[in-house]
């Protein structure tokens, strides 16, 4: 088998990874992302804001866009075990995580598992609008009944969102949030990767004091950057997410 058809991207790994290989013949470097609760790979416009040399793989989890009639998922366990076969599988190039709020929260447990059995690491951990994974949920509310779900999603999430979309995207955001606020932290030793973790500035639901804690569960360099904006800073904020990224890659521009 040529190395060009052993690399090519299987069924699954086309299915949970957009972008992969979108990039192959300049690519070196690649950045997995991980989006927020009820959001699927195309929520973050990153790619087009990187070098030719950065290839961006969004991961799309079941019961959004193209998968939209799949369940979704119920644990971080659950997804992790779909996703570091393939993740692992596709190890040939260095590559980063980046995870926005529940994206963070995977990302981390990945990169745990990941270093559990023996698989490669990444070189960095972007984590973003997410408190650290030791300290509590202030109010957890994926038990909440439909109507008083909607009415906390319309105040951030689901603002300016068609209502008959808002119902029809509830399900899948119930079951990322009960993903989130399911897990349970177990203390293992800080990765030997470096973070840099990043919030708005106006963020309500996540503190800067929260975000400088994860500075625990590293053993390597740690770095908080705050951007103006609240819970969704990122949108239209990727050009200089991107910037903030990228100085620390191991590629050039």
């Amino acid at each position: 088998m040529s190395a060009a058809m052993s690399s090519a991207p299987s069924e699954a790994a086309q299915l949970w990874l957009r972008g992969l290989d979108s990039r192959r013949q300049t690519a070196r470097y690649r950045l997995f992302v991980f989006p927020h609760a009820g959001a699927g790979a195309s929520s973050y416009q990153l790619a087009e804001h990187f070098p030719d040399s950065v290839e961006v793989c969004s991961v799309q989890l079941p019961g959004r866009e193209n998968r939209f009639v799949e369940p979704p998922l119920l644990s971080v366990e659950a997804v992790v075990d779909e996703l570091a076969p393939l993740i692992s599988g596709r190890s040939e190039l260095p590559f980063g995580f980046f995870g926005h709020s529940m994206g963070a929260l995977l990302a981390f447990a990945l990169a745990n598992r990941l270093r559990n059995t023996g698989a490669p690491l990444p070189t960095r951990l972007f984590l973003s609008a997410l408190r650290a994974p030791h300290l509590p949920d202030r109010e957890p509310l994926h038990h909440l009944s439909d109507a008083d779900l909607l009415a906390r999603l319309r105040r951030s999430e689901f603002v300016g969102l068609d209502p008959e979309l808002q119902e029809l995207l509830l399900p899948t955001v119930r079951a990322d949030l009960t993903v989130c606020e399911t897990y349970e932290h177990r203390h293992q030793a800080p990765l030997p990767c470096p973070f840099t973790v990043l919030g708005g500035d106006r963020d309500d639901s996540v503190r800067e004091p929260e975000l400088a804690a994860w500075r625990a569960h590293t053993s390597a360099e740690f770095e908080l950057r705050m951007f103006p904006g609240d819970h969704l800073y990122v949108r239209g904020a990727e050009q200089q997410l991107v910037e903030s990224i990228a100085r620390t890659l191991p590629v050039r521009r």
